[in-house]
């Protein structure tokens, strides 16, 4: 009897396992499943996240920007402001420069004829370069490619070469006409306007502008040295030390 329910109840035991095994497979695929779905979702939300840090770095880009964009309009601002206060300025210059036109153009050519009377009753030094500037003055006053503004900045610039020949000691070669009648190539000194003396080219002779005659005359030759010494101390040949030449004056400049 014991043995026929022992087995029996093996028999039931062995009857029942498939109906339990059919829960646990299907419990297994939904875990399974389960497992794939929150795998899919961690993907999702792994993506969004990312896809949140790179449009946050955007946004934060774009303000930027922003910023940039701002700060550059008011760049922009000022310059235009600086332009138009510019603009205004040259209209103003451009309308005082009409007004005084009228007046600056004959001043220039007053200018000129000035420098003309100062060469004509100064010494005569570089003179063919002084008559020539002032010719090309003259001209370009009739030119109307060049402005006022550069014609009258040539004519103060005249003026200033004629201010340095009075505060310079420099030689230059030039032909003079002695009061013999003779022409000669000379070396010729300038002392300022206080010495104007030409030197014969083998240094045996000299001559002096006579401010009274307007004429070259000869000079003392024992006087030589001191105007070889001269001559050198304009060339820089030696060291500067005081010079003991004749002067050029008229008798009133004299006094």
């Amino acid at each position: 009897m014991n043995r026929f329910r022992s087995s029996a109840f093996v028999l039931a035991a062995l009857t029942a396992f498939p109906i339990l095994a059919a829960p646990v497979d299907q419990a297994q695929s939904i875990q399974k499943k389960t497992n794939q779905a929150s795998v899919r979702s961690q993907k999702v939300i792994d993506k969004s996240a990312s896809a949140s840090i790179e449009l946050k770095a955007s946004i934060e880009r774009l303000r930027e920007e922003v910023n940039n964009l701002e700060v550059y309009r008011h760049h922009l601002k000022t310059l235009i402001d600086s332009q138009n206060q510019e603009m205004d300025s040259l209209a103003q210059q451009i309308s005082n420069i009409k007004e005084t036109r009228q007046g600056i153009v004959p001043l220039m050519y007053h200018m000129i004829d000035g420098l003309k009377q100062i060469i004509a009753q100064d010494k005569p030094i570089k003179l063919t370069q002084r008559r020539e500037r002032v010719e090309k003055l003259t001209a370009l006053m009739g030119r109307a490619d060049v402005s006022e503004a550069e014609k009258y900045r040539r004519i103060l610039e005249a003026y200033q070469i004629e201010m340095d020949y009075g505060n310079k000691i420099a030689t230059y070669q030039d032909e003079i006409t002695t009061s013999d009648d003779v022409t000669r190539e000379v070396d010729i000194l300038y002392i300022g306007r206080l010495s104007l003396i030409a030197r014969s080219l083998n240094h045996q002779a000299y001559w002096m502008w006579d401010m009274q005659s307007h004429q070259w005359i000869n000079g003392d030759t024992a006087q030589l040295t001191r105007i070889n010494q001269a001559f050198d101390l304009a060339n820089q040949h030696i060291a500067p030390t005081l010079l003991d030449v004749p002067v050029s004056l008229a008798v009133t400049e004299a006094k």
